[in-house]
């Protein structure tokens, strides 16, 4: 006699075995909120820094409920959902950490990466299909009342505003020296920092070259941290603080600079914005100027894990930061500077974490990719 529930998982099921993989890795998806949620909960609460003391030989939930003060009923489900994603091992009753839960543990990267999605993005992510809809960043309200992130990244609230910082500036800061060198090389006397931020790259410029002057654009609130930032450091008679809305479209760019310098900006912008702001950056440059881009492309990866990590990254533009932008591949920029008589004449990759270099120019010798 055939089984009824035989029939009902060979009616559902992949015709063959080589589909179970595949379904597997759907079921992942399906529950990979619920994966993260309990991984972050037992790092935080020191749960994986008590098996990392455990070291091979492991623990048990009883002694584990000793050493952290939950019970074994909270400590096996957290580390159950850890086993199933590879977190920790079991061996009879006693948990370790793999080398997954290794990097969950003392991996800067991976850190940074769970406090700015769960900080930062996941109640606002709930959002998402409001916002893809009407282009509108509709999970920002989680945080607070703007029409974009950047309107209050100086004021938000924590831990988001700390967890924000550390994630833009890890990534950011660690390309900035490679490419100081390069942008300096064409020795610009008028540098222009469009999306200034804290300030930090323009402090760097002014150090690097005592000839140089900085123009600095940003929203108001923005420019008085950068000011601050300068102020700190002795720095500010080389630098002018220039407050723009970038989405005026009206609103030109002061003329006559030499380089024209946009670090993890675009990003921010839809391609409709970004169209204008190099239609203003072509026509504020000095003869023989650049415009230089220093951003995380996703095409231009020399390996899949910061193409997964910056594809990922772009629900938060939507969810979040201005409802409309994203991680871009290269050609979607270079095209946006081609319709501006720009052509790129530079790319250097590799620069820091998972950072590329553009130079784009207005000379007829250079040559678009």
């Amino acid at each position: 006699m055939e089984n009824h529930l035989d029939k009902k998982i060979t009616e559902f099921a992949p015709a063959n075995l080589r589909g179970l993989p595949a379904r597997f890795e759907a079921q992942k998806i399906a529950f990979g909120p619920v994966v993260f949620q309990c991984v972050r909960i037992a790092w935080k609460s020191g749960l994986l820094d008590k098996l990392d003391q455990a070291g091979k030989d492991g623990a048990n939930s009883e002694a584990l409920a000793k050493q952290t003060g939950w019970s074994t009923y909270a400590i096996d489900v957290l580390l159950e959902t850890a086993l199933s994603a590879g977190v920790v091992r079991r061996q009879e009753d006693r948990y370790s950490l793999t080398r997954v839960g290794d990097n969950v543990l003392h991996d800067e990267l991976t850190q940074i990466n769970f406090d700015y999605v769960n900080d930062v993005c996941y109640q606002g992510l709930f959002e998402l299909e409001s916002c893809l809809r009407e282009e509108k960043p509709l999970g920002l309200k989680y945080l607070g009342n703007w029409q974009t992130i950047y309107e209050g990244l100086s004021i938000l609230p924590e831990p988001a505003r700390e967890s924000w910082f550390r994630f833009d500036h890890y990534y950011s800061d660690s390309a900035f020296n490679g490419a100081l060198a390069h942008v300096f090389a064409r020795k610009p006397r008028q540098l222009m920092d469009i999306g200034a931020n804290t300030g930090k790259w323009s402090l760097q410029c002014l150090r690097h070259d005592a000839e140089v002057r900085l123009t600095l654009l940003d929203l108001p609130i923005q420019l008085e941290r950068a000011s601050a930032t300068l102020a700190q450091a002795g720095m500010q008679k080389r630098a002018e603080l220039y407050p723009i809305d970038i989405l005026d479209y009206t609103a030109p760019f002061p003329a006559g600079m030499d380089a024209v310098w946009m670090s993890q900006f675009l990003t921010c912008f839809s391609i409709e914005a970004i169209d204008h702001i190099f239609r203003r950056a072509a026509a504020c440059l000095a003869p023989g100027g650049s415009v230089w881009v220093l951003d995380t492309f996703w095409d231009r990866q020399q390996y899949d894990i910061a193409s997964y990590c910056l594809i990922n990254t772009s629900p938060y533009f939507t969810a979040m930061a201005s409802g409309n932008s994203k991680m871009y591949e290269t050609k979607t920029i270079v095209a946006c500077a081609e319709r501006h008589g720009l052509r790129m004449s530079e790319s250097i990759d590799g620069l820091g974490i998972c950072h590329s270099l553009l130079r784009f120019a207005q000379d007829a010798g250079a040559q678009s990719i």
